[in-house]
C-alpha cells in the first residue's frame, strides 16, 4: 500500500500559498488521487510508485539516456549552455519530446506537471480521474532518464483567471480563446510565479514556435517570438499576448523541427507514450464536451432563431451563448446550410443566413482592443503587417491604425485586411506579424465594421417582443436549388481550441 511516506516536500518557500493546499498519495488500488490537506505544500516530487499506479505497458520502456540524436535537433535548445530548465510535462507526446531534447543538450530539467482539473464539480461527468492517465505518463517519460517531476496545484488559479473569464464572455456573446489566456496567465503566468524562489533559468514547453533571446553582448535587446519550422502546428497564435518578462524566460526546444520528425524523435526516445494521439481537447475539461460544460456553468434559455433577411421564425434554440458567428453546427435547421451571422444578448435571439459568402456581406474591417506588445512596446511600423485571426497556418496582410480608445487612454486598433474574412468573432485574438516575428495581439471587439452583417428591420422588431410565443409555430423552411456549399477558414464556428 502507498501512503506519504513515497512523496517529499521539495518547496519549503511558497510565493503564492493560497496554491498549495493539497498533496498527492496513492490509493490502496494504486490509482493516483488527490488529498485536501492544511498543509502548505506547493508541489510534491515522487521518489516511487507502487507498480499498480502505472499502465503495465510504460513498465517495458527502459532508460535511454544514452540516445544519440542528431545536433540540428537541438538547436532550440540553447545546447551551448548549462541551464537549469523547469519543463512544463503534461503526459503527451510534444513536451515529452521537448523535455529529452533539453536533457540531451546537457541541461538539468525538473519537470512540472499542472493539476487544474476540477475534480468535485465534474464527478459526475467522469468515469474515472482525467489527469490520472497522462500524469502517470509523465512519470514514466521521466523515469527513463531519472528526472524528477513536481506536481503543481493552479485548479483555483485557473478557475478565477481563465473559467470565469469565458463564462462571463460568454455570457456577454463574445467568443473567447482560453488556449491564449491558459498560457498567458496560467502555464507562464500562475506557474511561474509558483516557482520564483526555485531559481530556474527558463522555462520549457512543448509549444510549437521559436524564441530568440538577445546575446550577452545586447542584453538589453528584447527577446522575439519567431514562427516555428512547422508551419502548420505553429503555435505563436496562442503565445502571441505573452509579456516580454515572460517571452525573456520561455525556451521551446520543437520550434526548429517538424511535427512528422517530433514523432520520429519519440520513437528514437522510446517514449512510452510515443503512440498516444494529439490531445485536441480545452486542457481542463478533457473528454467533456465544451457546451456541457457552458451548460452547467450558464445554464439553458430557450430563444428564437431568425432568419437574417425575412425575419422568419425558423426554429428555436438553447441560449445564444452556445453560438458564435460563422458557426453552422447545431443549429438542426433543414434546406442548409445555414450560418450564424449576429446575436441580440439582449432579447436572446440568433439570427442566421444561407447567404453568409455572398460576396456584398464580406467584410475585411475590424477593431482590437487589449493591445499587448511582446517587445513592451508598438511596433514603429503597423501599415504592412501580417495577421492570423485564428489557430492555423493561413495569414491576412494586414494594416493598423491605432486611434484612442472609449476611456481616451487604452488605446485601439483598426486593422484593415487585404481581402474579406467570413469568420471574424468578438472575444476572439488577432496576432499581428512582421514577416516571421509575430509582433503581438489584441483581442477583437467587433467583427465587421460597424453595420455587421444586415439584419433586416422586420427580424430586429421580431427580436424585441417580449412575448415570442405569439409568433406560432416556425415556418416550412424551402429547400434553396442554387445553394452553393462554400468552406470558409473557421469552417463550423470559431476554433477554441489546438493546442497540444
Amino acid at each position: 500500500m502507498a501512503t506519504l511516506c513515497h512523496l517529499t516536500t521539495t518547496s519549503p518557500t511558497l510565493t503564492n500559498p493560497k496554491t498549495l493546499r493539497h498533496f498527492l498519495s496513492l490509493r490502496p488500488h494504486g490509482a493516483l488521487q488527490l488529498v485536501p490537506k492544511n498543509c502548505r505544500f506547493f508541489t510534491s516530487r515522487f521518489r516511487c510508485v507502487s507498480s499498480a499506479a502505472v499502465p503495465q505497458t510504460l513498465h517495458s520502456h527502459t532508460s535511454t539516456s544514452n540516445v544519440d540524436i542528431d545536433p540540428c535537433y537541438l538547436s532550440c535548445s540553447m545546447p551551448d549552455k548549462r541551464l537549469k530548465v523547469a519543463v512544463l510535462l503534461s503526459g503527451g507526446v510534444d513536451s515529452s519530446v521537448a523535455l529529452r531534447l533539453l536533457h540531451s543538450a546537457g541541461h538539468s530539467c525538473t519537470a512540472f506537471y499542472l493539476k487544474i482539473w476540477f475534480q468535485e464539480d465534474f464527478e459526475n461527468f467522469w468515469s474515472e480521474c482525467p489527469w490520472e492517465e497522462d500524469l502517470k505518463y509523465a512519470k514514466a517519460v521521466c523515469n527513463q532518464v531519472d528526472i524528477p517531476l513536481e506536481v503543481v496545484h493552479l485548479t483555483d488559479e485557473y478557475w478565477n483567471n481563465v473559467v470565469s473569464y469565458i463564462i462571463d464572455e460568454y455570457r456577454c456573446g463574445r467568443t473567447p480563446n482560453p488556449d491564449v489566456l491558459c498560457n498567458t496567465r496560467i502555464k507562464f503566468g500562475a506557474f511561474m510565479d509558483a516557482i520564483s524562489s526555485m531559481k530556474f533559468d527558463f522555462v520549457a514547453s512543448g509549444h510549437y514556435a521559436k524564441v530568440v533571446h538577445a546575446s550577452k553582448a545586447q542584453m538589453n535587446d528584447p527577446s522575439v517570438l519567431e514562427l516555428s519550422k512547422d508551419m502548420i502546428k505553429d503555435q505563436t497564435y496562442f503565445l502571441s499576448h505573452l509579456s516580454q518578462a515572460q517571452l525573456r524566460r520561455l525556451i521551446f526546444p520543437l520550434g526548429c523541427i517538424p511535427k512528422d520528425e517530433v514523432r520520429r524523435l519519440a520513437t528514437i526516445f522510446d517514449l512510452p507514450n510515443q503512440s498516444r494521439k494529439d490531445s485536441q481537447g480545452i486542457c481542463f475539461l478533457g473528454k467533456i464536451k465544451f457546451s456541457e460544460f457552458v451548460a452547467r456553468q450558464i445554464g439553458e434559455k430557450e430563444g428564437v432563431i431568425l432568419e437574417a433577411e425575412t425575419g422568419d421564425f425558423l426554429g428555436e434554440h438553447r441560449g445564444f451563448w452556445f453560438y458564435t458567428i460563422g458557426q453552422r453546427q447545431g443549429l438542426r435547421l433543414p434546406g442548409g446550410p445555414w450560418y450564424v451571422v449576429e446575436k441580440d444578448v439582449k432579447n436572446n435571439v440568433v439570427f442566421v443566413s444561407r447567404n453568409y459568402f455572398s460576396v456584398d456581406k464580406r467584410r475585411r474591417l475590424f477593431r482590437v482592443g487589449s493591445l499587448k506588445w511582446l517587445s513592451g512596446f508598438p511596433p514603429n511600423q503597423i501599415n504592412h503587417l501580417r495577421c492570423k485571426v485564428r489557430h492555423g497556418p493561413g495569414f491576412y496582410d494586414c494594416s493598423l491604425k491605432m486611434e484612442d480608445g472609449e476611456n481616451g487612454h487604452d488605446k485601439v486598433g483598426v486593422v484593415h485586411l487585404s481581402v474579406d474574412d467570413q469568420g471574424l468573432a468578438a472575444g476572439q485574438f488577432a496576432a499581428f506579424y512582421d514577416g516571421t516575428t509575430c509582433i503581438g495581439s489584441g483581442v477583437i471587439l467587433e467583427s465587421w465594421d460597424d453595420s455587421g452583417f444586415p439584419v433586416c428591420e422586420k427580424a430586429l422588431e421580431i427580436a424585441k417582443m417580449e412575448d415570442k410565443s405569439k409568433l406560432g409555430k416556425p415556418v416550412k423552411i424551402k429547400v434553396k436549388p442554387d445553394v452553393v456549399k462554400e468552406e470558409s477558414d473557421s469552417k463550423d464556428g470559431v476554433e477554441l481550441i489546438g493546442q497540444v
